[in-house]
């Protein structure tokens, strides 16, 4: 990692040496929640399906990703490219030969829903566009869930149509096979279609010809999800995003039975073989891709848990590559499309929240967790397909006696939900309150600012109330779960026009205040920041210093320690750092290590940004970047804290689910 600023002839020295002159303004830049961090290599956005080429290329379909085509590219752990628009793809269902790629696209205003596009492997162009449903206008829900090939036929199911279509390769209509709610399909040698229901717990076989023959019925609450028939063993293996979340596989040379299984039951959920929510080996979450090349490589996409504003209910990427012995060989791994990543003030910055997984703080910042259980906790609002805030990827955390509360949020919230943890629970995050909703007593949107402060305590400002609200944490009950007192109202000083956000930094009592003059748009910071030292001593009405933010459009703000970081929209990725005490700009992180790590454009979200003091001095600031489906991490220690300006790494580090 290279490091910037005054002292940059001394970096070789001071990364083998643990004690070193002071050097000013100097930080690292890194990133977490995806696997590389360039814009060549890093992994892509949500990868709902996956098709395996021979070769070892695989091939993924997205729903979305901001920076390059909606089909990436995978070989040997890296990036090799990507196909067509980022917006292009439905993302349920993709499959291939030696020539083609057959994808499910989107609704488009111009030819609506239901379409299967054709691109040719080499050109990477889209050469045939073919009509698989009637259903036409559906804009979210997948309409084609499953695709398979064998030789020049191409079969397509039609959820909505219940059936599954059979094409030529060219796209010429043979006929059609009625099942109702059809989902993934697979080949096997004798040119059987086999055909998964998700809602029947089912798997059935079809001839060439549409004659029904043998049924798989799974047990209850098992969902297929991804089927592949490995033509070497002659087994069907089955993708299972139900509860055992892990691959069974059948025998299907008589009548079919369960000759084996792969991955651990239960998945990331298994109390067993790991924590609760932890991911890994084998720990899988909903197994929606399945594939082997030549060399007899197993490659399995998961699909973590966890909405997006897109589909409601979709995580990042998470591809295992293993070898022919069912060694994990790699992993590609990334965020969904945008969010945050708090730094955990239990391990002081050692591990990083975001709204529904937990990150390691090493370089690629490797996935510890998945917050969300949807079988103990179905009403998580974070995989509710109906919550008008959709993509709780932002996250605000706090450690109070060793209990800690994650909130959690979109890109731009007037609603936050509350989570806790407890030892039972290990990694996942209870649903207890929402912000607004009847436990505060409170309907008012959260417009003019949100605040998790160090001490637990909720700070507020609710839409057109002209007040600011102040939620004092009153406790925790035998499970882990805080309350909240009544609140405590106080006016918003009179020098600020319009509220936009809050900070309370509790240990120097210290409140920080941002104001916008004649703006509708109340998701944006504005130029004014007003500081005032000594909030609950009774200074609400001298704010020193005053900033001014001069740079255009800030969007999102944090203070911690004592500083102020700001980040920009539709401008530049630059984070500013200005002093609470002297209100002066110290220092502007840009990008100390540009080869090695990609800092995105600009912050597109309210609490994109977060920063946390660690016990040495130094800043932990992470940024979100949605433009690479990561999050960028900046190091920090100003020169005025008596630190180094580099930290050494502890030995050991607090456990990352200390909790009661």
């Amino acid at each position: 990692m290279v490091f910037k600023g005054l002292c940059n002839a001394l970096v070789a020295v001071m990364l083998t040496v643990a004690a070193a002159p002071a050097c000013e303004a100097q930080y690292s830049t890194a990133w977490l929640a995806n696997t590389h961090g360039t814009a060549t290599t890093r992994v892509g956005n949500v990868a709902r399906s996956m098709w395996v080429a021979p070769e070892g290329v695989i091939y993924t379909a997205s729903m979305w990703d901001e920076d390059e085509g909606g089909i990436a590219i995978y070989q040997n752990g890296r990036n090799i490219g990507s196909i067509g628009g980022h917006g292009e793809f439905q993302g349920g269902a993709i499959t291939g030969n030696s020539t083609s790629l057959f994808a499910a696209l989107q609704f488009n205003t111009t030819y609506g829903s239901g379409k299967v596009g054709r691109y040719d492997r080499v050109s990477r162009a889209r050469d045939l566009m073919i009509t698989v449903s009637d259903t036409t206008t559906e804009r979210l829900a997948d309409v084609v869930t499953g695709l398979a090939t064998s030789g020049s036929l191409l079969y397509a199911s039609d959820f909505p149509g219940n059936r599954v279509r059979v094409f030529s390769t060219s796209g010429v209509w043979l006929r059609d096979i009625g099942i109702a709610g059809p989902g993934a399909l697979a080949v096997d040698a004798g040119g059987n279609i086999w055909v998964a229901q998700q809602g029947t717990g089912t798997v059935s076989q079809f001839s060439p010809t549409g004659e029904r023959g043998k049924t798989i019925q799974l047990a209850a609450k098992a969902q297929p999800s991804s089927l592949y028939f490995d033509s070497v063993t002659g087994q069907l293996w089955i993708g299972d995003q139900g509860p055992d979340m892990n691959i069974k596989t059948y025998d299907i040379s008589g009548a079919p039975y369960l000759a084996g299984t792969f991955g651990v039951q239960g998945g990331y959920l298994n109390t067993v073989t790991g924590i609760k929510g932890q991911v890994g080996d084998r720990r899988f979450t909903r197994v929606t891709g399945i594939g082997r090349d030549s060399g007899r490589n197993l490659y399995v996409l998961n699909n973590p848990w966890g909405g997006a504003w897109d589909l409601g209910r979709n995580g990042g990427t998470d591809i295992h590559a293993y070898d022919g012995t069912g060694i994990l060989r790699w992993a590609l791994q990334s965020v969904n499309f945008e969010g945050n990543a708090a730094p955990d003030p239990a391990t002081d910055g050692a591990i990083f929240y975001g709204g529904m997984n937990i990150y390691a703080g090493t370089p690629g910042g490797a996935y510890v967790a998945n917050t969300i259980d949807p079988y103990t906790y179905p009403s998580d609002p974070r995989i509710n397909l109906a919550d008008h805030e959709r993509g709780e990827h932002f996250a605000h955390v706090v450690s109070v006696g060793g209990h800690r509360i994650l909130v959690a949020a979109s890109q731009n919230p007037d609603t936050f939900y509350f989570f806790h943890f407890n030892r039972a629970s290990g990694y996942i995050a209870i649903p207890d309150s929402t912000l607004p909703g009847p436990s505060f007593g409170t309907a008012a949107k959260v417009r003019n600012g949100f605040c998790l402060d160090s001490k637990g305590d909720i700070w507020v400002g609710f839409d057109k109330t002209n007040q600011i609200s102040h939620f004092p944490l009153t406790g925790f009950d035998a499970n882990g779960k805080p309350s909240w007192g009544a609140p405590i109202t106080m006016p918003i000083p009179a020098s600020i026009s319009q509220l936009t956000r809050i900070m309370y930094l509790p240990e120097s009592d210290t409140m920080v205040l941002t104001g916008i003059t004649g703006s509708t748009d109340w998701t944006a910071v504005g130029s004014r920041v007003e500081v005032y030292h000594g909030w609950l001593a009774g200074n609400r009405t001298a704010p020193n210093p005053v900033i001014n933010l001069t740079s255009v459009n800030p969007k999102s703000v944090v203070a911690a320690g004592n500083y102020l970081f700001v980040g920009y929209v539709h401008t530049v990725p630059n984070i500013d750092a200005f002093n609470l005490t002297t209100g002066k700009l110290d220092i502007t992180l840009v990008n100390s290590n540009p080869n090695a790590v990609d800092v995105g454009n600009d912050v597109d979200s309210m609490y994109g940004l977060r920063a946390y003091r660690r016990s040495n001095g130094e800043y932990e600031v992470t940024k979100d970047n949605y433009n690479k489906s990561s999050i960028v991490l900046y190091r920090w220690t100003p020169p005025a804290s008596g630190g180094t300006g580099v930290s050494a790494a502890k030995a050991v580090l607090v456990s990352p689910f200390s909790v009661n």
